[in-house]
């Protein structure tokens, strides 16, 4: 898995920060990528990267402020010039996501070329596959918004060749056939039983990703154990009262969700443009405090799990 910060600025673009959206690459996971919020000029900052746009098949909108949706029409119109112009493209948001993808491509007479998918969330699992589940949560602020954890389901073990071969097992098809079915009859009669020639499984790794908020304790709940959380900051410690005011949350915060959640991983973003790269070591510096393993995303870093 790779993340890809497109956009880390809070409210409006500023000359280091475009505004939020997030890539997760799973390419050779699901040979998919991911999109989380669609800020304006995202589909500029994608130029920027190896990330091509037919490979987006799903965005998710944490809410509906403009500086994570702004990006969408121009992205969705483009995307139907592009390599992979005809995959199928599923969008979840909240409520009013909907209105505002149908009345953009109305009002701009935009055909897309592709099919085109709206769900509007609630609480809850929003899909899964066999290969991984994602949910979304409630979180709290001005208006609708939302996390999101992916959870990839474990997978199985390595086949123990060694100790197949100890059996006289040499390689060839019967492996495969060992590793996908219960239990293989051999020529000679003799049954060999899969869980005893397979190793521990590969646990899966979990991600989650709170879009704008409030700090809650209760959240710790929903990003429990994760591998990596990535929380907005918009503010540092000492502009508590404002993040509260305007429903945002700040660094120290950020940073006690990850701890109490037993996460191993923090990436901060969603930072307020009245913070300059200069003031990026302190702020950093003050997280560590509180969380040791953070980093703060710029746009184009990335981040390999």
């Amino acid at each position: 898995m790779e993340i890809t910060f497109l956009g880390t600025g809070a409210g409006l673009p500023s000359k280091e920060r475009n505004v939020t959206a997030v890539a997760l690459s799973m390419l050779q996971e699901l040979n998919e990528v991911w999109l989380f919020d669609c800020g304006e000029a995202t589909q500029h900052q994608l130029l920027h990267t190896k990330i091509k746009p037919g490979k987006i098949n799903k965005i998710f909108i944490s809410h509906m402020h403009g500086d994570h949706i702004y990006g969408l029409p121009g992205f969705l119109s483009s995307r139907s010039f592009q390599a992979g112009a005809d995959r199928p493209l599923t969008i979840y948001g909240p409520v009013g996501t909907k209105e505002f993808i149908q009345s953009a491509l109305k009002l701009s007479y935009t055909h897309l070329t592709y099919p085109l998918t709206v769900i509007e969330i609630k609480e809850g699992l929003l899909f899964e596959t066999e290969a991984i589940e994602v949910y979304a949560k409630k979180l709290v602020h001005g208006v609708p918004s939302f996390g999101f954890r992916i959870v990839e389901k474990d997978k199985p073990g390595e086949l123990l060749v060694d100790k197949l071969k100890e059996k006289g097992i040499r390689p060839g098809p019967v492996y495969g056939e060992i590793k996908e079915k219960p239990s293989v009859t051999l020529e000679d009669g003799t049954i060999i039983y899969r869980s005893d020639f397979i190793g521990s499984p590969k646990k899966g790794r979990v991600i989650s990703i709170l879009g704008d908020t409030t700090y809650q304790a209760a959240h710790k709940e929903f990003v429990k154990n994760s591998d990596l959380l990535i929380h907005e900051a918009t503010f540092a410690a000492d502009k508590e009262t404002l993040a509260e005011d305007y429903f945002h949350s700040t660094n120290i915060q950020a940073a006690k969700i990850a701890l109490d959640a037993g996460c191993k991983q923090l990436i901060l973003t969603h930072i307020s443009s009245r913070y300059q790269f200069s003031d990026m070591d302190a702020f950093l510096e003050e997280t560590k405090e509180v969380f040791l393993n953070t980093s703060i995303a710029g746009d184009f870093s990335v981040f390999q799990l």
